[in-house]
């Protein structure tokens, strides 16, 4: 049995569309596992000054995505609050043999990410009404794209180690995962899939306050070598809802590639890296 639990506060002006970027958020954490959820309750903080009309939409959001990642929604708990909060608990199970770890990466395995990153950055240009409506669109999109495909199609692989991409953005998981492998990431910086306008909005300067607390927690961990300031707000930019995270043996890459292709995701999936025996650092950056 897996249970998780998360919730945040409006990342969005539309209710329903935060309510289903909330409950796909929620559920990551199930299929980062490997396993699939069953059943999940309701986690609510609503002001009374707001119409109930705008709950009920945030609502009917998650229960959409609840209802699209085949589990069942059977209640929840609600409290008043000074701003709405969102976001569900879950139930969920995998087989014990099958289980997805986030650590016991090995040497020589590639490193493949199945959702585009800069979410954060994204969501601040959005908040300074910079953003254009493609960036926008982009964003819900991917944000309320559930992890579900991701996951199904790697569980036929030799999959070695597995984690989502949350708020500590694509390297504060990556030296998380690095370090509990005793392993060196190498991470290809431009192979990287990014929202088609975050490089843009990251070289302006809209980064949001958590991607310099992330950089400050494993700025000591990576060896940037000469990649570019821009470049590395993106990699620490705090991701919601983000993509699976996979170390998988390089002989399956063509096959799982493939069948990500055929699987038709609204995600952009990339191969990042590779995985490296422990050096000095646990990240490098080229």
């Amino acid at each position: 049995m897996i249970q998780t639990v998360d919730f945040f506060t409006p990342i969005v002006d539309d209710p329903y569309m935060f309510g289903q970027i909330a409950a796909a958020n929620s559920l990551s954490d199930v299929w980062a596992m490997g396993g699939e959820p069953a059943v999940a309750l309701n986690i609510v903080g609503f002001p009374n000054c707001l119409d109930p009309a705008i709950l009920g939409d945030i609502l009917a959001g998650g229960a959409a995505k609840v209802k699209e990642a085949g589990a069942v929604l059977v209640g929840g708990h609600s409290v008043q609050d000074d701003e709405p909060k969102y976001g569900l608990c879950v139930s969920g199970f995998v087989h014990p043999d099958k289980i997805f770890k986030n650590y016991g990466c090995r040497a020589g395995d590639v490193l493949v990410l199945t959702k585009q990153i800069g979410s954060g950055i994204v969501n601040t240009a959005i908040k300074a009404q910079m953003a254009s409506p493609s960036a926008i669109r982009e964003a819900q999109t991917v944000m309320a794209s559930l992890n579900k495909l991701g996951k199904q199609v790697v569980e036929k692989y030799d999959v070695s180690a597995c984690t989502d991409i949350t708020g500590f953005g694509l390297l504060g998981h990556c030296v998380e995962m690095a370090s509990a492998s005793e392993v060196t990431f190498e991470l290809n910086v431009r192979d990287i899939a990014y929202f088609g306008d975050a490089v843009d909005y990251a070289k302006m300067g809209l980064v949001p306050a958590g991607a310099y607390k992330n950089r400050g927690y494993s700025l000591n961990q990576v060896d940037a070598g000469a990649v570019e300031e821009h470049y590395m707000d993106l990699l620490y930019d705090p991701q919601t809802s983000g993509g699976l995270l996979i170390s998988v043996s390089p002989e399956h890459l063509n096959d799982m590639m493939a069948d990500f292709d055929r699987a038709g995701m609204d995600t952009k999936v990339s191969v990042i890296g590779k995985v490296a025996s422990k050096g000095d650092k646990l990240i490098r950056l080229s």
